[in-house]
């Protein structure tokens, strides 16, 4: 979409993302600002026209033009994001692993423990995705990659603004709304603000269909009559950002940001098996809402010729919400006879269904100070100090109504089990990359990151004293985390070590590059909250990489590319194990290789091509065994079955991936039309490493998605038509299960009910008209 809204009007150069008729991009991916086309780093970057032209407006719909980026989700904020296939199948349970890739807003980690935020894309400079390990320059969850949004800044030069607002319908469900709008406003010659709003209300399109549930131990049945609607999975978001910069003089200056959003969700955003499409049986309240701030200040000047930045941030967030666990009491009844325990204080049966209410809390605090010597040297440096600290204090209540007093965890009203722990995770490091130039032609670079991290996870988990080993009994202190009733986990892992980088980066002409590299990421070590369960430790990756980086006829086609083989030795892989417990154990090494190409083409002042595609072939090396604590002892026996054999294919990341967009633009009189058309391909996926709960679960089918739009654009207001996933493909977006595979699966088939798995679907076809104004 051609609109008004976010346009760059006058930016310095770092913020540029998309500047004149050669189409050049500028980046910041090497903590410089840099063309694209120079970068030896794979890199897909999207403007802000871009970015509005493919009606980006949160992290699914850009992570879809990404060929090197794959991710599974559960619905808004709860998507986990991978790129060149480095995926084990990871829950992301609060206390798993941390995310294999880091997302930044300008120069602040917004990755918590659980994820990234789902930042609002409105009035975005550019988004960055740098594939392959970025550990020297971004550190720890930039393992496999890194993902950063860059906002536009206050300008100086003048007064101005825009607003944009769009309704739209989805097939099979409802209406949604956006507004948005944001003022850039100088204050003085030297200072200015920029105020930037939106607000978002995306329809629900999966129905909670009538059903009933009966428990077959004490023969009670409930209905989900108070649950039943229709498109009930609808969200509505609004946040702000506000950001001031101050230019104390010619070399220093310093822009505080504050920045802020609520997202209230309802319903779940899968459709549930031996149903209709786009169709559920949920018999408890579902709903989340997710709240955050963060304040942020960047100061960046000169001491000399050096470049001097500082960047500290400080994040909030707080989920809150209701989830359904009503299969998990129904097929632990139905298969082990659960159903007797759950009684009252007269000893007479209650209805076993569960439901979960958690409450999540995180915090984020994050420093940097950086150096750069100056950019037109031989010999350039970019280096400094990292340290972040980032809490999760998780609640987590599975409640049973009415069971007796002694099976009810002490301190709580009804709750058959908790979790509620304290989760700390710290980084430090130093950093530093220093670039010479051997010959005109030819530049080398080594990189280093010395790294410390120190991880710990104290409180409780688990049952009431006179209800399963797991929990009070468990219990070696007073509480330490405020609402416990005991401690049963207080463990702390910590470890130093550093990475390298090596890159070699030839110039046949200005226009032509090649370069070679090899670089690692890493993911920090962390608690098993099964406290019999040892610490799991960091897993790593090597990347060699050949690529290239072309430019013809002035910048009118580009061709960038890259070859690529990642080592990842010790995966952390996270399962679901007893009393469906999240497990993390290391599930040895795993080999990746495959190749990416982008393509931008302009044919004519009016009409331009782009594309990308990504090919991976991930697999394990050595077979993953039941029982091995380390991969590498894995002996396979009667006791120890194989749970993937050596070649098994990674879990989550398509082996082929690749999207196409087209674009017309034409005169109307004084304004200017537009026609638009993309189409992305989304190969097949498996869902799970281990073999048995891949079958259980089943493949995300391929699929393939169309968009459509149709503009006019005049000299102060915009107007669109559009149209998304045009042909309403049920594309396969992830799957999830209530409990473990062995269980809910009902892998023999001894349940009424069936195995139940719930496939999170694309948003069916979406229509919409847009209008904006700028001022």
């Amino acid at each position: 979409m051609l609109c008004t809204s976010g346009a760059v009007f006058a930016q310095d150069a770092p913020q540029a993302a998309e500047a004149g008729p050669t189409d050049e991009i500028v980046v910041t991916a090497q903590k410089r600002s840099e063309n694209l086309q120079d970068v030896p780093i794979a890199i897909t970057a999207m403007g802000t026209e871009k970015l509005e032209q493919l009606q980006v407006t949160d992290f699914d719909d850009y992570a879809r033009y990404l060929p090197s980026v794959s991710f599974q989700t559960l619905g808004p904020g709860a998507s986990n994001v991978y790129f060149r296939g480095v995926a084990s199948g990871e829950n992301a349970n609060h206390s798993a692993s941390q995310p294999s890739v880091g997302t930044y807003l300008d120069e602040q980690p917004i990755t918590t423990i659980q994820g990234a935020l789902d930042i609002h894309i409105y009035d975005i400079a550019r988004v960055e995705a740098l594939a392959g390990p970025q550990g020297t320059l971004y550190g720890s969850s930039s393992q496999a990659g890194t993902i950063r949004i860059i906002t536009n800044k206050p300008d100086t030069s003048g007064f101005y603004g825009a607003f944009d607002a769009e309704v739209n319908t989805v097939a099979h469900g409802g209406e949604g709304y956006i507004a948005e709008g944001f003022v850039n406003v100088p204050v003085s010659p030297n200072i200015a603000a920029r105020f930037v709003g939106w607000y978002k209300k995306d329809a629900g399109y999966i129905d909670n269909i009538p059903g009933t549930l009966h428990f077959p131990t004490s023969g009670v049945s409930m209905n989900n009559a108070p649950y039943v609607e229709k498109d009930y999975n609808d969200v509505e978001t609004y946040g702000g950002r506000a950001a001031l910069k101050i230019d104390l003089d010619d070399n220093w200056t310093i822009t505080p940001q504050v920045m802020g959003q609520k997202q209230k969700s309802h319903g779940i955003f899968g459709q549930e098996s031996g149903l209709g499409k786009l169709q559920v049986q949920q018999y408890n309240p579902e709903h989340f809402n997710d709240r955050w701030w963060q304040a942020a200040m960047t100061i960046e000047g000169k001491i000399g010729s050096w470049d001097v930045t500082y960047a500290g941030a400080y994040l909030n967030r707080r989920v809150s919400g209701s989830s359904d666990y009503s299969e998990y009491a129904y097929f632990y009844d139905a298969l082990a006879g659960y159903g007797a325990y759950f009684v009252d204080n007269n000893g007479n049966p209650v209805n076993p269904n569960q439901y979960i209410q958690s409450d999540d809390r995180f915090t984020k605090q994050s420093h940097e100070l950086r150096f750069n010597s100056p950019a037109d040297k031989r010999v350039r440096f970019v280096g400094g100090f990292f340290y972040q600290r980032q809490t999760h204090n998780i609640e987590q209540n599975y409640i049973v109504d009415n069971i007796a007093d002694d099976i009810t965890v002490p301190g709580t009203a009804s709750n058959i089990w908790l979790t509620k722990q304290l989760r700390v995770d710290r980084d430090y490091a130093a950093f530093g990359e220093i670039t010479a130039d051997v010959t005109d032609k030819l530049s080398a670079t080594l990189g280093t990151r010395i790294y410390k991290y120190d991880n710990s996870l104290v409180g409780f988990f688990g049952y009431a004293s006179a209800y399963g080993g797991t929990g009070v009994r468990q219990c070696f202190g007073p509480p330490v985390v405020a609402g416990s009733p005991c401690t049963n986990l207080d463990k702390r892992t910590k470890d130093t070590d550093f990475l390298h980088k090596l890159n070699l980066t030839y110039k046949f002409t200005p226009d032509l590059m090649v370069y070679a590299t090899h670089s690692r990421g890493y993911r920090p070590g962390g608690i098993n909250r099964r406290g019999t369960l040892p610490p799991y430790q960091a897993d790593f990756i090597d990347n060699w990489e050949l690529g290239f980086k072309t430019s013809w006829a002035d910048n009118r086609f580009r061709l960038n590319g890259a070859i690529y083989q990642l080592d990842w030795t010790d995966i952390q892989l996270s399962f679901l194990g007893a009393n469906g417990l999240t497990e993390i154990r290391s599930a040895g090494d795993a080999r990746i290789r495959g190749a990416e190409l982008d393509a931008f083409l302009r044919v004519s002042s009016q009409l331009t091509f782009s594309a990308g595609a990504s090919y991976n072939d991930a697999k394990i090396v050595r077979d993953f065994c039941e029982s091995a604590v380390n991969f590498k002892t894995c002996v396979p026996v009667d006791s120890n079955p194989v749970l993937a054999p050596s070649g098994t294919r990674l879990p989550i990341t398509a082996k082929f991936k690749g999207n196409i967009l087209a674009r017309y633009e034409f005169p109307l009189g004084d304004m200017k039309g537009h026609f638009q058309a993309s189409a992305v391909y989304e190969g097949r996926r498996t869902t799970d490493l281990r073999l048995t709960e891949r079958r259980l679960i089943g493949a995300l089918p391929a699929y393939t998605t169309a968009d459509m739009s149709l503009g006019v654009n005049g000299a102060h207001w915009s107007a669109e038509v559009f149209v998304r996933n045009l042909f309403d493909k049920n594309g396969a977006l992830g799957r999830t299960i209530q409990c473990g595979e062995n269980i809910c699966g009902d892998p023999e088939g001894k349940t009424a009910i069936g195995p139940k798995i719930y496939t999170i679907v694309a948003q069916p076809r979406t229509i919409g008209l847009k209008i904006g104004t700028k001022f």
